[in-house]
């Protein structure tokens, strides 16, 4: 009985299994609504985080003689992981295939503006950071693992790591710090449009037809489609991306990582849309769906990792160090969004999820406006913000 038991239960008990579960549950949770807020994808970041509490705390039991290992948290980290980095290449290339057709023809005064946006985001988080280091006396290794955490920049956590003196304590800062940096910018975007009194029927009709005509429609020709789903279009811009994030830099070792690189890599084939004859074009349902799916496994791969950690380092001061890093930031940043470069309220929420480079936030965001074509002042503010965050995250390792 007790071989049949461990047999049924090393087989269910796998990592797929898991995965689907924590969707499934997340997905759950997020659907409740308080008074018209609810946590939406953010829900399965809240099960996964459970889930890794929960594995780090009871990953193994007896029966009779015979030990029953759950869940080996040994193994956690490189298989989950591997399975954040998959979400990732999909959500971000979806999210650059869908703002690239208007990307780079919109180049304006807002443009500008989402650049200023990154760049003062991640200037506040670093100064944040900075003060409560210095009033705190936490290690340096830490602080930065909590700030990468709060504007939840996977890129930043790896460059912390890799100049950390103590990486382990890098990544508890961000585990720790993560969980309000995702459900903060979460509820941020959908609690402003109500605090700001937004008719958000009346904005999405004067939104959307600002960019109706932004998307290139090729009528002078009829090119050849690769296949009936548009998966291989995207699954090319994909590796395409990969090869340009695993370039780096000479001098500072700096590479913009699979993140990075897919988002520019989509923004350049959404842009151009075809190759010759061949059409490089995805439609739009095929988007949503590499969009939702990669944003969920993403979730997952992050969350459950996070959870294994937290136990271990998690003290009540840090989560409030890690609020000050998400709050202040986020705050600074819409007020500037609002009153100084005079955004509306999509662009300007839009904007700062990308200097937060919160990608659960944005697909909030895209659910609460009603539009997908909110991702172009995302993806124009994120790669700046991105790229400060990774030199940030290295050069407070260094000085501190």
């Amino acid at each position: 009985m007790t071989a049949y038991l461990g047999g049924v239960l090393s087989s269910m008990m796998t990592t797929l299994f898991f995965v689907f579960l924590i969707a499934a549950l997340g997905y759950l949770l997020g659907a409740i609504e308080i008074k018209g807020i609810s946590l939406g994808t953010a829900g399965v970041l809240l099960v996964a985080l459970l889930f890794g509490i929960l594995a780090s705390r009871f990953g193994s039991f007896t029966v009779g003689e015979k030990t029953i290992v759950l869940f080996n948290t040994e193994t956690i980290k490189p298989i989950y992981s591997t399975i954040s980095s998959l979400g990732t290449a999909m959500f971000v290339t979806a999210v650059g295939l869908i703002a690239g057709p208007k990307f780079f023809r919109n180049f304006n005064k807002d443009s500008i503006s989402y650049v200023l946006m990154g760049f003062i985001v991640i200037l506040c988080g670093v100064a944040v950071t900075v003060v409560i280091k210095l009033l705190s006396g936490i290690s340096s290794s830490l602080a930065v693992g909590l700030m990468t955490g709060a504007l939840t920049s996977t890129p930043g956590l790896s460059a912390a790591k890799d100049a950390a003196m103590d990486p382990d304590a890098a990544t508890a800062g961000y585990g720790i710090a993560y969980l309000f940096g995702v459900l903060g910018v979460v509820l941020f975007v959908q609690l402003m449009p109500r605090v700001e009194h937004i008719d958000l029927v009346r904005e999405r009709r004067r939104f959307t037809g600002s960019s109706a005509n932004a998307r290139p429609v090729h009528l002078d020709k009829v090119r050849k489609r690769l296949d009936s789903f548009d998966f291989t279009p995207f699954m090319l811009t994909v590796v395409l991306g990969l090869i340009i994030g695993s370039i780096k830099i000479p001098g500072i070792n700096f590479s913009l990582g699979s993140s990075g690189g897919t988002l520019v890599a989509g923004l350049i084939v959404g842009h151009f849309g075809h190759v010759g004859n061949i059409d490089l074009s995805v439609n739009k349902h095929t988007l949503n769906f590499f969009r939702e799916l990669g944003l969920v496994l993403f979730l997952v791969g992050a969350g459950v990792p996070g959870g294994v950690n937290f136990v271990k380092y998690v003290r009540v001061s840090y989560f409030i160090y890690g609020a000050l890093m998400t709050l202040l930031p986020m705050a600074v940043g819409f007020l500037l969004g609002k009153y100084v470069f005079k955004l509306n309220i999509f662009n300007d929420l839009a904007s700062l999820t990308g200097g937060m480079t919160s990608t659960p936030a944005l697909g909030t965001l895209i659910s609460v406006a009603g539009t997908d074509e909110v991702a172009a002042a995302y993806a124009a503010t994120y790669p700046i913000a991105l790229v400060l965050v990774v030199l940030a995250a290295k050069l407070l390792v260094a000085v501190f």
